[in-house]
């Protein structure tokens, strides 16, 4: 039924529409420079024609209401090359010219160390990996994304370290110790690199901030990407590319907890001409951490290559290497059969005689780009990642009130490969008044994941450990086989799993009223096939995408978007009919607008996502059978503001309310119930204000910044305690203070002003009839620290 609305709705705009037919063109597009950089102020002058703009700060351009014909349009800027292309125009087209700017080779030294470039705290483009090819105002999706600026000033190294607190609704919850596992709207979401999806039960590991340009975040499906998945969204880690303009800089850091890191960024042309470009990330890291036996130690090396045919054709390589170690993965875990906060917050259950856990990762992408001609580009993009865990974790049997433990050595190692293709095309076509912006695509993967959990031993063999009376002299440790190859072991156990999947997608975006009135029209078609535990299922599904965006003027618009997710479900129910996968509906609505002239921008979405075709217990054999009666609903608000609200005065803030509970569900009592993995409400802020160039403290800057959470639902759901309990309030107020001039900079961060003990957890059941045990499980986060990073730019 709500297909057939929207096709109604669809049909009836496209013929209303058609009848305004259009002779007058309009010509837009950015200005960037070879790095990627927008340029602000450019002159864009049509010849012979007295018709002329400039870029807004954020390098766009518009010239409205033209004539149709050909025309030459010239781009010039201080510093840069003079630029220009020949266009035809048609009558009622909506062409979009973008110009890379190369710099003036007498202008280079001076474009590179002239002042200080201007922080992007707001960007209005994605990136090519996100396939679409259109600015974010128009997109009718809540897109947010994270820049490099960002990462920066808040002295993020890691995925797993605040992030989220960028963008609205976002958390990142804390699940072994290896991996960023990012939830929104209430569910999990998958983990894309450069617009490739490589995300596990378990992995991939979390980036490092310094191999990463920027965090795409994805709000609800998103069918241009993929449908087989959650349907909340997605983030994607864009890593840095090369590029032309030449990058140097190496920064040392310390801080808390004995940290010492170094990075290198360096880049640009191999050849005079620039045929030839290449970048070179590296990270060495070491640190101890505010519980007692941790650590963490890593380095990462990744080079990459570009290399350009012509002005219409580059290939480009990319290489990352990353290496960590850190205690074993249980390590984080503190267990209290009192409640939260009942231990010291450095409290660890480990022992220091434990093997350190390893993890290596190999990741590379291909990507080959081709402009057929002034309205069309192919793309084609191929990725590999192999990744080892050699590993443990520990583990409690049951806690006893009195703090008794009997700790259990696991082992926990893995192997992971991941062979992923995509090919698409974006173009542009006009059909009398309405025009088109068409994307067309494949996807192919295959994911296969070996793992090992089965060898377990007791380490307190000879009396329990007390978390009141920590004692590790009496504890045995054990000898874990590592050695057997984990091909053979995980088939042994049946924790071998795989997957494989060819989707196609096509999409067309129409264009009325001079782009004014924007619907899109797009289906994709995912087979895949899902094996794990020695169950699997295959399911081949369509799944739609209807939306429609409207600029009221020039910096806002409103749109509305319907998309679909499905997720695979292996079993069968009593009479042996295999189960059909869970279907997720989003129906999302919201507005878009930039302010003062674009230096900053806001946004509000409001969505509604239901899961349905959830696994329930059966009425008629509970025990042992399920039925597809279940449903889950997520709704709620969404805010987001980022840019530079008045001069030197950069701006994130953020809103979210989430609310996900169980609408459906055979058992009556559990209907209402909130789902785990969110919090109600969320709201988070940055501020840095940088003296100008005239002031006596120019260069210098003072930031801060909060998150809070309020009523978080708990893990329970997870760990077998029906309903999710609500977690304590969770405040963190951080500041910074920094320099930099045009060679050097230096940053001090302060995190957890307050000194707050913060924590995520879940109550927890072990055991069954009279021997179960119910106890509390958290995860801590560092109390005050710091972090002192110098920089040089050579």
């Amino acid at each position: 039924m709500k297909i057939r609305f929207i096709l109604v709705v669809c049909f009836t705009v496209i013929s209303f529409c058609t009848v305004a037919q259009q002779n007058q063109a309009l010509l837009r597009g950015y200005i960037t420079d070879k790095e990627g950089n927008l340029v602000e102020g450019a002159n864009v002058v049509l010849e012979n024609s007295g018709r002329g703009v400039s870029s807004n700060p954020d390098g766009y351009y518009e010239i409205k209401n033209l004539h149709f014909g050909s025309y030459t349009v010239k781009v010039s800027v201080v510093g840069y090359k003079t630029a220009q292309q020949h266009i035809t125009l048609e009558p009622g087209s909506n062409r979009l010219v973008n110009f890379e700017l190369e710099p003036e080779v007498s202008q280079l030294s001076e474009v590179i160390l002239s002042g200080h470039r201007k922080e992007k705290y707001k960007v209005e483009n994605i990136s090519f990996s996100l396939r679409l090819n259109q600015e974010l105002i128009k997109i009718p999706q809540n897109i947010q994304v994270i820049t490099d600026d960002v990462l920066r000033d808040q002295q993020i190294f890691g995925m797993r370290e605040g992030v989220g607190r960028n963008v609205s609704g976002v958390m990142l919850l804390e699940h072994w110790g290896n991996y960023a596992r990012v939830n929104m709207r209430g569910f999990r979401i998958p983990a894309f690199r450069n617009g490739m999806n490589f995300t596990t039960q378990w992995g991939p590991v979390a980036e490092d901030m310094a191999t990463v340009e920027r965090i795409e975040i994805i709000k609800g499906p998103a069918g241009f990407m993929l449908s087989a998945g959650e349907p909340a969204g997605l983030y994607n880690v864009v890593t840095k590319r090369p590029t032309e303009n030449p990058r140097r800089e190496v920064t040392l850091s310390t801080g808390s907890y004995g940290l010492q890191r170094a990075t290198v960024d360096i880049g640009g042309k191999v050849d005079k001409a620039g045929k030839l470009l290449y970048r070179f990330n590296g990270v060495g890291h070491t640190q101890k951490t505010f519980q007692k036996y941790g650590f963490h130690d890593k380095y990462i090396l990744a080079p990459s290559l570009k290399y350009r045919f012509n002005e219409n054709t580059s290939i480009t390589a990319q290489y990352t290497y990353y290496h960590s170690r850190v205690p074993d993965l249980g390590s984080p875990y503190v267990f209290s059969p009192e409640g939260y906060k009942d231990l010291p917050r450095d409290f660890s259950l480990t022992h220091p005689g434990i093997d350190p856990s390893l993890n290596k990762e190999h990741s590379a992408f291909v990507t080959f780009e081709h402009k057929l001609d002034e309205n069309w580009k192919l793309t084609a993009q191929l990725g590999y990642l192999y990744g080892t865990q050699v590993s443990s974790d520990i583990w409690p049997d049951a806690v006893e009130e009195n703090g008794d433990v009997y700790r259990r050595l696991y082992i926990f190692d893995g192997l992971e490969e991941h062979k992923l293709g995509q090919v698409f095309v974006n173009g542009e076509v006009q059909t009398g008044a309405v025009s088109h912006h068409i994307l067309a695509g494949i996807d192919v993967g295959s994911k296969d994941v070996w793992y090992d959990w089965g060898e377990s031993h007791l380490i307190d063999v000879n009396q329990p450990f007390n978390i009141y009376a920590p004692d590790n002299s009496q504890a045995v440790i054990p000898e874990l086989d590592h050695e057997t190859s984990i091909r053979k072991r995980a088939g042994t156990a049946g924790t071998f799993g795989q997957q494989q999947y060819t989707a196609y997608y096509v999409q067309d975006e129409l264009g009325f009223l001079e782009d004014r009135l924007r619907l899109t029209l797009a289906g994709r078609y995912t087979d895949l096939q899902e094996s794990m535990y020695n169950e699997s299922t295959s399911d081949g599904k369509f799944t739609p995408r209807a939306g429609l965006s409207f600029s009221i003027d020039d910096n806002t618009s409103v749109y509305g978007l319907f998309d679909q997710a499905f997720l695979p479900q292996s079993g069968t129910d009593r009479s042996g009919k295999a189960f059909d996968p869970i279907e997720g509906n989003n129906i999302e609505g919201g507005i878009k607008k930039k302010w003062f002239d674009g230096k900053w921008n806001t946004s509000f979405s409001y969505f509604r996502i239901t899961k349905e075709n959830m696994l329930t217990a059966d009425p008629e054999d509970p025990l042992n059978s399920s039925v597809q009666l279940g449903e889950v609903k997520s709704m709620g608000g969404e805010f987001d503001l980022q840019g530079e609200v008045v001069s030197g005065l950069n701006l994130i803030f953020n809103y979210a309310y989430t609310d996900v509970r169980i609408s459906k569900d055979t058992d009556e009592s559990l209907v209402g119930n909130r789902v785990s993995g969110h919090a109600r409400h969320m709201t988070n802020g940055w501020l840095k204000y940088t003296f100008g160039d005239y002031s006596p403290l120019q260069g210098l800057s003072i930031s801060g910044g909060y998150l809070y959470m309020a009523k978080r639902a708990s893990w329970d759901s997870v760990w077998g305690v029906t309903g999710a309990q609500t977690l304590p309030d969770y405040f963190r107020l951080d500041g910074a203070l920094s320099w930099a001039n045009d060679k050097f900079s230096v940053a001090l961060n302060i995190n957890n002003l307050l000194n707050e003990y913060l924590f995520s957890g879940s109550s927890y059941q072990a055991g069954t009839g009279d021997n179960t045990r119910f106890y509390y499980s958290q995860q801590n986060e560092p109390g005050r620290n710091f972090r002192l990073t110098l920089g040089y730019h050579f």
